[in-house]
């Protein structure tokens, strides 16, 4: 019988539910514990998704020994403490993305990582669905032929103020830390690393990005043109041109059930493939995976590649101006 895996989820926000209702959906994962600011909140939270160990501070699910891994949910600029906290608790972990603010955050969860000998695995959740994995395979296997370029867009109109967290500098906010990371990210996993980056951006009156363009050169020679934008909804889409067609990840790019492809005789074909539940289901599957063979680091999502992609965010949020207070040498201060 393969071994029970115990997660335990710090913060109760929308997407700390729907890894709830994720862990929900598959066998071998139990969800014991959860931690909010509040003995309230999490209380909340464990009534709502039968969770019986409910703790009132984040601390306190760090040192419960209950637990083997902690899939931090919290705000972009809380990620590095909360990470840093669980791994001195010996905790594996799954980090919601973006990773953290920036590279050199990223570096020090890398290290001590590496130091305690623990798991650790950004959230990139859209890699490990059934469709995204059926275009991996199929782009490996040469269905497209040579691919040369990727266009990927991720937008919606944000109508809240500037103190929510997509606008508010204090939480991480702008359109690349919470929409782009995606275009970004699977650009790196389709077409291979990053060489190089260009980015042109609006800035909200917070400072953040509204909305922020980029070109990536690619180290294969291809390039991707990526849009984020907080300011008007995009088609959603992910396209792959190769020397033989396309392949197109349809609408919704970053949790689609479905593809197209595309091929330069005129043909066209869709292929399906359904995800489980609400798809959070398959990254949790993914870290109960290498939890159980002793891994320390997911090959389909390396520690080093979300550290890599960390500095390319950094590099375009310095080339269109925005600035986090975590970009100073100040918050490493007190890191161990």
């Amino acid at each position: 019988m393969e071994k029970i895996i115990r997660w335990g989820i710090l913060g109760t926000g929308k997407i700390a539910k729907a890894m709830a209702h994720g862990l929900r959906d598959i066998r071998g994962a139990e969800l014991v514990a959860v931690a909010s600011r509040t003995e309230a909140g999490a209380a909340r939270f464990g009534a709502e998704f039968g969770v019986a160990r409910c703790h009132g501070s984040y601390q306190q699910l760090a040192d419960d020994p209950q637990v083997d891994v902690v899939y931090i949910a919290t705000p972009h600029t809380m990620h590095y403490e909360n990470a840093i906290m669980c791994l001195h608790g010996g905790k594996a972990l799954l980090v919601e993305k973006a990773f953290t603010v920036n590279r050199r955050q990223a570096e020090h969860i890398a290290a001590l990582a590496k130091e305690k000998n623990l798991f650790v695995m950004e959230a990139m959740w859209s890699r490990f669905l059934p469709a995204l994995q059926e275009a991996k395979r199929l782009l490996d296997s040469g269905a497209i032929g040579v691919p040369g370029s990727l266009t990927a867009d991720f937008g919606f109109a944000a109508v809240v103020g500037p103190e929510h967290r997509l606008f508010n500098p204090d939480l991480g906010g702008g359109s690349l830390l919470d929409l782009g990371i995606y275009p970004l990210s699977l650009a790196a996993y389709f077409l291979g690393p990053v060489a190089g980056a260009k980015a042109v951006g609006e800035l909200a009156g917070t400072g953040v990005d509204m909305q922020t363009s980029f070109v990536l050169r690619h180290e294969s020679g291809a390039v991707s043109c990526c849009v984020s934008s907080l300011r008007a909804h995009t088609p959603n889409e992910l396209t792959i041109s190769g020397s033989k067609g396309y392949l197109r990840l349809n609408n919704r790019f970053y949790c689609t059930e479905s593809l197209t492809i595309g091929l330069n005789d005129g043909s066209k074909r869709e292929l399906s493939a359904p995800r489980i539940g609400n798809g959070y289901a398959h990254e949790a599957l993914e870290v109960n995976r290498c939890l159980r063979a002793g891994l320390l680091e997911s090959p389909v999502m390396p520690l080093a590649e979300s550290v890599a992609l960390m500095g390319w965010l950094d590099t375009m949020r310095e080339q269109i101006g925005v600035r986090y207070v975590a970009d100073t040498a100040a918050d490493m201060a007190a890191d161990d």
